[in-house]
């Protein structure tokens, strides 16, 4: 299947023009943003927009939820999206099934997984992850995401193998994991903020520990573009990057509860405290990329949990996929 989506996503590439940024009557430039899903996770991002950043750097953005990487990347490859924002696995992926067009990789957001694990029962102060999931039936994702991918690496780190000690299980949808816990299915579930915090507060269970801590840094979600428009747009990537980065330096030095206001419109039907107690969570992991670049470690270790999984066909070059040099200069300009 990864093989005929690459092959799908190469060919669109090939036949559809390049995009290019367009300016309005405001005279900002519009970015076409395409993100993975819409998540507190990327708090800092929003921020940026709500506080104007983005318009300082004569930017507009125009935000569209692709509902997974592969669309994500599709929308890349196709020109309906200017910048993708996914795990960079999906470029990496396309990168292996042979493109010449690979796109590029050139600033990190999230730089761990930004799920909780939540049990029915509180262990809180007793959970340890070799002895509390033997024997457990375990929600993570669907097989071959990188969320599923990252939980197994953690399981088999602690001596614990599908099928043998412990059961993944890889039949629900991501979207109605939470439903199906609910309803009786599995020991534990995996859950982002502030999905994660409502169901602890509404007694349905209990957040147990975070699965980005436990996995290491790696580069959770990224920001991707062809390298034909990055070229072609070097000083817009640039302010783009800089927009970001004073987002996430707000996020990390200022109260949460203000912090919610600000954030509280972009998520209908999300309470103001939810969205405080969601980044007071995300910020005790550290859950973002302060200069928002990609280290070589973590990107190995990316390559590590994959090939754990037994989804990586062969390991590329860290320079043959990303690009530091604009965060590199932009984080030196604002806080070096």
């Amino acid at each position: 299947m990864k093989k005929i989506l690459t092959a799908v996503l190469c060919s669109l590439f090939l036949l559809l023009p390049l995009s290019a940024c367009k300016t309005d009557e405001s005279g900002l430039k519009t970015i076409r943003v395409n993100e993975v899903t819409h998540s507190v996770f990327y708090a800092p991002m929003y921020i940026a927009d709500s506080l104007g950043y983005f318009e300082e750097e004569g930017i507009e953005i125009e935000l569209t939820n692709g509902g997974g990487a592969d669309a994500v990347m599709a929308a890349v490859l196709s020109g309906s999206a200017d910048i993708g924002f996914c795990g960079p696995e999906a470029a990496l992926y396309v990168l292996i099934g042979g493109s010449n067009n690979v796109p590029t990789v050139f600033g990190q957001l999230t730089k761990r997984d930004g799920s909780f694990l939540v049990s029915r029962v509180d262990e809180a102060d007793t959970f340890d992850w070799a002895t509390s999931l033997a024997g457990k039936e375990i929600l993570a994702g669907r097989k071959g995401g990188v969320p599923a991918m990252t939980f197994e690496y953690i399981l088999n780190e602690n001596g614990l193998y599908d099928g043998q000690n412990v059961t993944m299980n890889y039949d629900i949808n991501f979207n109605y994991m939470t439903a199906a816990f609910e309803s009786g299915t599995a020991d534990y579930c995996t859950m982002f903020e502030p999905v994660a915090s409502e169901y602890e507060a509404q007694g349905k269970g209990y957040v147990v520990a975070s699965v980005g801590e436990a996995s290491g840094e790696v580069p959770y979600t990224c920001y991707i573009a062809r390298e034909n428009y990055i070229d072609a747009n070097e000083e817009t990537i640039e302010g783009f990057l800089r927009a970001i980065m004073k987002g996430i330096d707000y996020v990390n030095k200022t109260d949460s509860t203000q912090a919610a206001k600000l954030l509280t419109p972009y998520f209908d039907g999300t309470s103001e405290n939810s969205v405080k107690v969601s980044l007071d969570s995300y910020k005790s992991i550290d859950a973002w990329q302060t200069n928002m670049t990609m280290t070589e470690d973590a990107f190995n270790r990316l390559q590590d949990i994959i090939d754990n999984a037994g989804e990586l066909e062969r390991r590329v070059e860290f320079a043959d996929l990303v690009d530091t040099s604009y965060s590199s200069k932009v984080y030196a300009e604002l806080f070096g």
